[in-house]
């Protein structure tokens, strides 16, 4: 087993495109594993921690983690929309020549996951969405319910755009690594969170605004499996998020997990079993 200590980056590549910008992302898993894509939670880049790569080869699925605009080595996009991503990773899988796929999508990379779910009809074969949140507007739906006040406070602020929330960012980020630094973790770690708020703020600042702003696609049109992850401890999307995603989507299927807004391995093993059922 790979120890967090002996963390190094793995291998990055890089995919052009048509617009001129450039998608920069990691696979992870066996050569022959059941392809999957996964967009990460907010903020994040595409470096994956090692129990979660064990993860993968374990369950034997090949995983491209990639950098959302802004993030990483990805170019930024000004103004997108949750719905830009199905575009995205439709090139990414196009470039593994993956033509059908499943997605997932943790936290705020719940909604991404979705738009592929429904935009990419023909190409994916089920979507798992993990502690994801409702659409902003979405009807009938208190948002900041048992939510946490610094998140709702997060959300509050991206309603007024991306440069009040940049500020925020900066500043979370400077509090989040002077505290790592001083408590002094193994430089793995200290490396992944340096590059995730250093050199993602603007994919941070740009994922919120999406998340806030009308998402491009219906949800209720996704026409794929769903399965719908959420946790009754959750503050950072509350479980009323996972229950309106549930009742919004046809085929969606509800797993409850314990211990608040990450789930622990055997959740994230049963995830990954699922998207290969």
């Amino acid at each position: 087993m790979t120890t967090l200590s002996e963390w190094v980056p793995p291998a990055t590549h890089g995919l052009d495109l048509p617009d001129g910008r450039r998608l920069t992302y990691c696979l992870y898993g066996p050569d022959d594993g059941v392809p999957v894509v996964s967009s990460n939670p907010t903020p994040h880049i595409r470096w994956e921690r090692p129990d979660v790569i064990e993860a993968y080869h374990r369950v034997g699925v090949r995983v491209l983690s990639y950098d959302r605009p802004g993030y990483g080595g990805s170019s930024r996009q000004p103004g997108r929309t949750v719905a830009d991503a199905a575009s995205d990773v439709a090139a990414l899988a196009d470039a593994q020549g993956w033509d059908r796929f499943a997605v997932t999508g943790f936290s705020g990379g719940g909604a991404p996951a979705l738009a592929c779910g429904v935009l990419l009809r023909g190409r994916v074969t089920r979507c798992a969405v993990v502690a994801g949140t409702a659409p902003y507007d979405a009807p009938g739906l208190d948002f900041f319910a048992g939510m946490s006040p610094d998140n709702a406070d997060g959300f509050r602020l991206a309603t007024r755009g991306a440069g009040d929330f940049r500020a925020r960012t900066d500043r979370v980020a400077a509090e989040v690594l002077a505290e790592l630094a001083a408590a002094a973790p193994d430089g793995g770690r200290l490396a992944r969170m340096r590059a995730m708020l250093l050199d993602g703020r603007d994919g941070w600042t740009d994922d919120m605004v999406s998340l806030v702003r009308p998402w491009g696609f219906a949800v209720r049109d996704i026409a794929v499996p769903v399965g719908v992850w959420y946790s009754p401890d959750d503050r950072n999307s509350p479980p009323g998020h996972g229950e309106w995603l549930l009742a919004a989507v046809e085929r969606a299927e509800g797993h409850r997990y314990a211990g608040g807004h990450e789930p622990g391995p055997d959740t994230a093993d049963q995830v990954l079993r699922w998207l290969m059922a």
